[in-house]
């Protein structure tokens, strides 16, 4: 292990690892809001877009994401639309993301009994003030765990960024390993940024996790 090498890609890396964090928490953000929209259309079956949010759910969940980055950074270009890499794959993430987030709030929002939405509508609310107060609290802290795991994983998967050119954590690996053939130490600052990225981001959820739990138990 060459320390001083170490030193010198240390700024290449931290470059990588803030475009990495930028990208992918934005198209995490991304996931999250169409992942509600599907599970709310799904749970309430509204007609027509019950249909389409499912196949839009299969379809982002049986795809791999590098066949839906290498689609919209390669393929949308020969009909006439320009795309950038960043965008790209916020868009990539985004629509990978929203099929996951779907079956884990749907899953959320089906936990909740019958008989509490029963209750709320006895009491005078209408179906959204049932949704936002009843339901959707509740729904979201089931759905806590599975969540997290999901931010784990989309994060996990911006390592397949580096194939539309986007300089992230992989792509500077490869290009230094390619360059120098430094690969120990390539690999090591790798293995390491991406610990610093998901590791806290795991400990978080764990602490959420619990406080949800804990508050469950309380009320």
């Amino acid at each position: 292990m060459d320390w001083e090498i170490l030193l010198k890609y240390l700024p290449m890396y931290e470059k990588a690892a803030w475009l990495t964090i930028q990208i992918g928490f934005m198209g995490i953000a991304g996931a999250t809001v169409l992942g509600l929209i599907c599970a709310v259309i799904q749970y309430e079956r509204i007609p027509f877009l019950r249909q389409i949010t499912a196949m839009y759910i299969e379809l982002s969940r049986n795809t791999p994401l590098l066949v839906q980055l290498f689609f919209l950074y390669y393929g949308l270009p020969k009909i006439g639309i320009q795309t950038d890499p960043k965008i790209c794959g916020i868009a990539g993430l985004a629509f990978l993301g929203g099929g996951y987030m779907a079956e884990t709030f749907r899953s959320g929002l089906e936990s909740v009994a019958d008989i509490q939405i029963d209750s709320a509508i006895s009491l005078g609310m209408n179906r959204a003030q049932v949704m936002w107060y009843v339901i959707i609290p509740q729904a979201v802290s089931v759905s806590v765990p599975a969540f997290v795991a999901n931010i784990i994983f989309l994060l996990k998967e911006t390592s397949v960024f580096s194939a539309i050119s986007l300089m992230d954590l992989m792509f500077t690996a490869k290009d230094l390993i390619g360059l120098y053939y430094k690969t120990t130490e390539s690999l090591f600052l790798l293995v390491v940024f991406y610990l610093l990225i998901l590791l806290p981001v795991s400990v978080a959820g764990s602490l959420l996790e619990r406080s949800v739990r804990y508050a469950g138990f309380e009320n």
